[in-house]
């Protein structure tokens, strides 16, 4: 065979092997297994090349692990909020309460210390008295009690000879003057010595002859009532509670004078404390005191956040706040004004050794946020923070059905830290079942899905036929 034939044979074979190759190459899908060709014709199925993929598969153990809740959507009302720091604060008048020396002494005894609580009555102080002024008003009193006696023994001795004409008339007339004057003297004595805190037996003693050198400063009456018509003592909190919280009204707050030290009338003696009347003090700039104005006015609820309090550790908080009232003037250092919100605190009792003792819920010095109801939404979606996803301008939300989860977009009309607020504009409807937390991280997890080519939900039927998940 001549040397140009053979060439032209070697020239057709290699010419058939590149095709060859060249059509294995073209006809690669077909040599996959039919797994492969069915997964690509689910993807084929489900998304264009060209189109999103907005279904996510969750498994119930995954769930578990993001702690992922999910509860129906309604529509709503919805209150758009300013926060505002604030702090708790003792209420002027009604949390503390100063007691007072009543006259010039000695403090000889102290009976309560600071933590010890008290009831109406129970002694905290036992003063020797110096007063001279105290001296002669019992005094006084004494002799005007022996006077009276006196008077009134002499007008029965004459009233029988004043019957028949033996004694003037005269005479009876200027005795029982004599008997008004002493009864005037004597009551006013008393009330002056029930002031400085003798009690009405030490009075009684008085009256007979036994001078009181000593006094016993004791708790105050309790005032049931404040001007919100909160009462002014602690509330039990559990039935039984009642018969040791009902009883305590005070709590020794400071002791301002020591054993042996001489005191004068009027000087301040203790504090005494009780924190069941409170006040929550908002701090807000001028810019913010319109819509303070229009809540107050309005008596808008206001939403309190309480740092540093643990919820499972008392019973259901229950109270509405609203503003009592706005200052009128400017702090000069953080130019803020205040506002105040009532606040009901609770308490709870403990003993040790016979004795017992106050905790409360609510501390003066507390840091509080408060949200102030400035705006209203009616008709909307309202999810938690958590619940939301932002990619950009775009905002996402997640439809579970059984392990499938679908990203759906929606329009924020509003978010805080805690809530967002979504338009009913049909990209949901009421009902359904929307994830109320990890929004993010099941975002993450359909990025992580997009990328790996996997499509979820889908299945190959026995006779080749793909279809997504029904």
């Amino acid at each position: 065979m001549s040397r140009p034939l053979k060439a032209l044979q070697l020239l057709i074979g290699s010419a058939v092997v590149v095709g060859g190759i060249a059509a294995i190459w073209y006809l690669r899908d077909r040599v996959f297994s039919i797994d492969e060709v069915s997964a690509d014709r689910a993807a084929d199925t489900t998304s264009s090349p060209d189109e999103k993929q907005t279904i996510l598969e969750i498994s119930s153990q995954a769930r578990k692990n993001l702690g992922l809740v999910s509860k129906p959507v309604r529509k709503q009302d919805y209150w758009r909020s300013v926060l505002i720091p604030g702090e708790i604060a003792d209420r002027p008048g009604l949390s503390d309460r100063g007691i007072t020396s009543p006259a010039v002494g000695v403090v000889t005894e102290i009976h309560a210390f600071p933590g010890d609580t008290l009831r109406p009555g129970k002694s905290l102080f036992t003063l020797r008295l110096f007063s001279e002024y105290l001296q002669s008003t019992q005094t006084q009193l004494y002799k005007a009690t022996q006077e009276t006696e006196i008077i009134q023994a002499e007008i029965e001795r004459i009233s029988q000879l004043a019957s028949v004409g033996a004694v003037s008339k005269s005479r009876m007339i200027n005795l029982r003057s004599d008997i008004s004057r002493q009864s005037t003297l004597i009551q006013s004595a008393k009330q002056e010595l029930l002031t400085r805190g003798l009690s009405p037996d030490q009075v009684a003693q008085i009256e007979s002859g036994t001078f009181i050198s000593t006094v016993e400063v004791v708790a105050p009456p309790v005032r049931e009532m404040n001007v919100s018509g909160e009462r002014t003592v602690p509330q039990a909190n559990s039935p039984e509670d009642v018969a040791s919280t009902s009883e305590i009204a005070y709590e020794v707050q400071e002791l301002s004078v020591e054993l042996g030290q001489q005191v004068q009338a009027g000087q301040l003696l203790a504090k005494l404390s009780n924190h069941h009347s409170l006040y929550v003090i908002g701090h807000a700039f001028k810019r913010e005191a319109p819509f303070l104005e229009k809540a107050a006015q309005e008596r808008r609820p206001v939403d309190i956040e309480f740092a540093e309090d643990s919820e499972g550790h008392w019973p259901e908080f229950d109270q509405k706040f609203e503003i009592r009232h706005l200052s009128n003037s400017i702090d000069t250092e953080s130019r803020t004004f205040d506002f105040f919100i009532p606040l009901a605190n609770q308490s709870r009792v403990y003993g040790t050794q016979g004795e017992s003792f106050l905790v409360w819920r609510f501390r003066p010095g507390q840091r509080t946020r408060l949200h102030v109801p400035v705006e209203k939404y009616e008709d909307v979606f309202v999810v938690p923070a958590s619940a939301v996803v932002r990619e950009g301008p775009e905002a996402y939300v997640f439809r579970q059905n059984g392990d499938l989860f679908k990203q759906i977009a929606v329009h924020v009309l509003y978010e805080d830290r805690q809530s967002v607020v979504i338009a009913d504009d049909g990209s949901i409807q009421p009902g359904t079942y929307l994830a109320q937390s990890a929004a993010a991280s099941l975002n993450r997890v359909l990025k992580a899905q997009t990328a790996s080519g996997e499509q979820p939900g889908v299945h190959v039927h026995p006779d080749g036929t793909v279809h997504a998940a029904h």
